[in-house]
Formats: C-alpha cells, structure tokens, sequence
C-alpha cells in the first residue's frame, strides 16, 4: 500500500483509500443516474408508439421498422461507445462520471425533438424526422448510459453493496416509471385522444428532471477503483472475446436479459392499446404506473435479506416464476374490469420486481468472473455488451410491437377497433409475456450457473487473484 498517495494497488486495479467510504450519497447518486435515465426511456417505451401512429399518421408496421432499425445501430453503438471508453484514462473524478455530465446535455435536447409535431407536412417528412431524430437520440443515449452502467464496479467492490447500487437503481428507474405512467396519461391525452402540444409540453418537463437527475448523479457518486490496465485493453480485444466465449454467466445473462427486455418493451407498448382501446380508459394507465411503483416499494426492503439468505439467482427466479404463473391467468380471464386486470396484474408486477432489482447485481457478478477468466478489468466494454443485448431485446419488442399490433387489425383511423382486434391486443398483453417470462424463469434456474455458493467463492478468488 502507497500510504503517500492514499492508494491500495492490486494486480491490475488500485483503490483510493482516502476517498469516503461506501454509503447512502453512492446509493442516491446512483438511483438518480437512472432516474435521469428513464424519463426520456421509459417515455419513449410507453408512449412513442403511439405518438408516431396517432400524432404523425406512420402506420403500425413502420413505426415497427424504425424501431428494429434504430435499437439495433444502438447495439452496435454500445459496444463501440464501451469500447472507447475503457481506453480512457481515469481522470479527478474518474472514468465514467464525466461522460454523464457532457453527454447529458445533447441527450435531453434530442429527446425534446423527438416530439415536435410540425402541422401540415407530408407522411415522408413525419417519417423521415421520426427516423433521424429517434436513431439520434439512441444514439446519445448510449453515450450516458454505457458509462453510467459501468460505473457500478468502481464504486464498490462489494458484492452486497453492489446489490444495495442494483436496488437504488431499480428504484430510480421506478420513480421515474411512477412520474411518467401516473402524470404521464393525464397531461398526454384529451378525450381519451392523443394531443400533439401535450406531448411536447411533457418531453420538455421531463428534459429538465432527466438534465437535474444527471448533475446530481454526477455530483453524489464517488468512483473509488481504477483499473491500470488501460495500455492492455488496446492490445488484448481477442483475450476478451475468448474471455467472452468462455464466460458462461456472460452467456445467459444476455439471453435471459434479451428475451425479458424484449417482453417488458413489448408488453410496455401493448398496454397503451390496452388501456385505451380493449378497456375504454386511456387514463387508467396512471393507476396501473402508480401500483407497479407501489410494488418495488414493497420490494426494496426484502431484496438484501432475500438474497443474502437465499442468493440472486433464486431470489430472482422465484419472482419470475409467480409473473408467468399470473400472466397466465390473465389470459384466462379476458372478461375482467380494467380494475380487475390492475388487481390481479399487481402480483405480477411484485413478481417481476425482483428480477428488475437485482439484474443490475447479475451484471457485476459477470463483470468480476470476465476478470477472473482473463485477468482483464474491462468494466465498459462487458457492460455494453449486455447493454447490446438488451438493446437486441428493444429492436426484436419495437419491431414486433408494431407488426403485432398491425397484425391484429390495428387501425388509428377508426374510432373503434374490432372485436378481433381488442381479443388480439389482450393476447399480446397477457399470454406473451406469460410465455417469456417462464422461459427466462427456466434459464436462470438450469443455466445460468452463479448461484449463491459460487457468487461468494468468485469474490473471494478475485480477492486472491488481485493480492498476487
């Protein structure tokens, strides 16, 4: 240890020990990191769909072109982005921060553009601003998340800790989803229809939230590990792609990860449909957003214990089980009252809360077994690959959503949708998701392999790895 520094080195890593310790500031700035993140993700999830269908008059199926296309130069941009980004240097605040602090700026600027409505111009121009402005905005928003993603390893390398970092951001990420679903509806929408201006007012509200979560994320969250292995990671991209095709944990997560985003994405699409065609009640979305918020609070207290006594894996898996089981009943109840549905809907979202808070824990955990494989700490680089996956998932939910519901009859022009049609969007809403979400529930239990017993020994042999 160079006590004149203030630095703990080890193979490859050092640690300022003279920064504070690990606490509820970390926590914090890394829950408003995602909370900055989701005002602009969640709201293009939700509701771009329809703003592009009602709004600009692009038919299902394109919107569905445009978002195959864009996620997946996001993929290919994530990776590039992480990359680049492990070839930087570490400066006085670190890696990863300043990009968040100078990529926010544009990034929220765009996401305003992306719901300007132009009155009076022709379908090519609407779909044409729609494919630029999107694809832009994907783009950008690959360069503050992929950082900001990575950040979670160099804050803390304690693997309880870390999971304390997975839940504040899922809580980030839910509070935002709480501001959009709930106030979301009622400010988008008159009469049940979407209104252009209410659109724009709401991307420019949620600019400045996205903008001021940043700041904070970049001023609370304290990067205490820096790798020195910077010169290794120009000359060493085979050793990590062999280290990829070896990292087994790697592997099924990004399956797992691609076949859960895309049917959160997917079924996040549908319900706009769902609410405002099959049950009537456009408005009724802000109680669904509110209860599903309710859930990861309900959550949030029993992540630590859970897995601390049980593991991620099976903590996780255990949720997932219980969604698909209710999805499954949803779909066999068609007849049920919108506040039916959001009851019974509710257990799902308890269900599924588990998975979203601690996925972010998955991430870390296959970060640490890439060093323990190669001996490289390449923190950007594995996170945008799993960043790439989830995007894989978008582009697959953003394509099929638009062919789906173009498939069974959607039609904005009419002023009801057919009885096929609204049967099709409960399909979609209920039985897909169903089927996902048993399948990723069946690859984490009999595939992936970090369960709690090897999660606890690969800490343990890093730490041994590293004192060498």
């Amino acid at each position: 240890m160079n006590q004149q520094a203030g630095l703990e080195t080890s193979k490859g890593l050092v640690t300022n020990v003279n920064n504070r310790r690990f606490g509820l500031r970390d926590k914090m700035g890394y829950l408003f990191g995602d909370f900055g993140n989701d005002f602009f993700f969640i709201l293009a999830s939700s509701f771009l769909m329809v703003f592009y269908t009602d709004v600009y008059g692009i038919s299902a199926a394109a919107v569905g072109g445009l978002f195959l296309i864009a996620r997946l130069w996001d993929a290919v941009a994530d990776v590039t982005w992480g990359r680049f980004i492990d070839t930087r240097k570490a400066g006085p605040k670190g890696k990863f921060k300043p990009w968040i602090f100078r990529m926010s700026f544009p990034l929220v600027v765009t996401g305003v553009l992306m719901f300007v409505h132009i009155p009076g111009m022709s379908d090519g121009f609407y779909l044409a601003y729609a494919f630029v402005t999107y694809i832009l905005w994907g783009t950008l928003y690959s360069t503050v998340n992929i950082p900001y993603g990575s950040m979670a390893s160099v804050i803390t390398s304690d693997p309880v800790e870390r999971t304390s970092l997975s839940t504040f951001r899922s809580l980030g990420a839910s509070l935002a989803g709480l501001i959009i679903n709930v106030v979301g509806p009622l400010i988008i929408f008159v009469d049940n229809k979407a209104d252009a201006n209410r659109f724009f007012l709401t991307a420019v509200i949620f600019a400045i939230l996205s903008l001021s979560c940043y700041m904070a994320c970049y001023s609370l969250s304290t990067e205490r590990i820096t790798s020195s292995n910077n010169s290794k990671v120009k000359t060493n991209f085979r050793a990590t792609l062999k280290g990829f095709k070896k990292n087994k944990p790697l592997i099924w997560i990004l399956i797992a990860s691609l076949a859960i985003m895309t049917c959160f994405m997917l079924t996040g699409a549908v319900n706009v449909y769902l609410f405002k065609d099959y049950f009537g009640s456009a408005k009724a979305l802000s109680m669904m957003g509110l209860i599903q918020t309710a859930t990861i609070f309900i959550t949030m207290p029993l992540i630590k214990p859970l897995v601390a006594r049980f593991g991620k894996k099976e903590t996780a898996s255990a949720g997932l089980l219980l969604a698909a089981i209710v999805y499954a009943l949803l779909y066999f109840m068609p007849n049920l009252s919108v506040n039916q549905f959001i009851g019974v809907m509710t257990v799902a979202s308890f269900g599924t809360a588990f998975f979203n808070m601690t996925i972010w824990a998955f991430v870390t955990d296959v970060i640490d077994y890439h060093e323990y494989l190669t001996g490289l700490r390449e923190d950007g680089t594995v996170y945008s690959v799993y960043s790439f996956a989830r995007k894989v998932g978008q582009a697959i939910a953003g394509g099929l959503g638009g062919f789906a519901i173009s498939a069974v009859g959607y039609n904005a022009q009419l002023k009801a949708q057919s009885q096929d049609t609204l049967q099709g969007v409960h399909t979609l809403a209920t039985l897909l998701p169903a089927v996902m979400v048993f399948i990723v529930f069946l690859i984490l239990v009999f595939l992936y392999p970090l369960n709690k017993k090897r999660t606890l020994q690969l800490a343990t042999d890093l730490r041994e790895n590293r004192s060498l």
